[in-house]
């Protein structure tokens, strides 16, 4: 029996490249598709409509609100949150599994690809050719999964603009300034405070304001509507 030295080298772990690159694609995958549900969309179908020919044209809850009814529009905003939560807090225990031995990643960098690709889903989905909503309320599920407290200030955040403007457009541009603030100014307990959920959140931040540039627009021309005005109310 082989002792000290003359023990045989441990075997080393077989993997390729490809196995690896296939393993970030299945994450990005598992973010991405359920991300991908329209469900503004689905849910227009259901009653007749093409969401994206009415209304602001965009598939997310808020048009659903205007154009589909406040019921239906509810449904939509907890099926868009859910796309981000969800995936975020069950997936990456699976996907970590595929893999190969020694390599795979932190719990939190799954955590944080599969929400951004959840994100990324919802806004660029392959079914509608990749025209989708701005991903506000799915960025809700995703930070509620990863950081409840920058969630909570940002929810309270949303709710002031809200109140004081009308304008979902401007609580939702409001909320993408102050989601990486809140991580900068609450580090977590490795006080870290630009670490990767900054840039990240700065990343999703930055994202939403892109994806509400038409709004910035009809608002410095005075033409954005506000949420249940009178028209609004009229015309549903």
């Amino acid at each position: 029996m082989p002792v000290g030295n003359d023990l045989p080298p441990a075997k080393p772990s077989h993997y390729s490249p490809r196995m690896v690159v296939l393993a970030w694609l299945v994450v990005v995958l598992a973010g991405y598709l359920p991300g991908s549900v329209p469900a503004g969309f689905l849910a227009g179908r259901l009653k007749g409509v093409d969401i994206r020919t009415v209304g602001s044209g965009n598939i997310g809850a808020t048009n659903a609100f205007r154009i589909l009814g406040k019921g239906i529009g509810i449904v939509v905003l907890l099926i868009d949150v859910m796309k981000g939560l969800l995936p975020c807090l069950f997936l990456p225990a699976l996907v970590a599994g595929v893999f190969p031995e020694g390599r795979t990643p932190e719990p939190e960098t799954l955590q944080l690809l599969i929400g951004v690709s959840a994100i990324l889903g919802h806004n660029y989905p392959c079914w509608l050719g990749f025209k989708g909503g701005k991903g506000i309320a799915t960025t809700a599920g995703v930070v509620g999964a990863v950081a409840p407290v920058p969630l909570a200030i940002c929810l309270g955040a949303w709710a002031v603009f809200f109140v004081a403007s009308r304008y979902v457009s401007v609580a939702s541009i409001a909320v993408a300034v102050v989601l990486p603030i809140s991580v900068a100014a609450l580090p977590g307990e490795g006080g870290d405070r630009f670490g990767p959920l900054f840039w990240v959140f700065l990343f999703l931040g930055v994202m939403a304001i892109w994806k509400h540039r038409i709004n910035i627009q009809r608002l410095m021309n005075g033409t954005e509507h506000r949420m249940w005005s009178k028209r609004e109310e009229a015309a549903n």
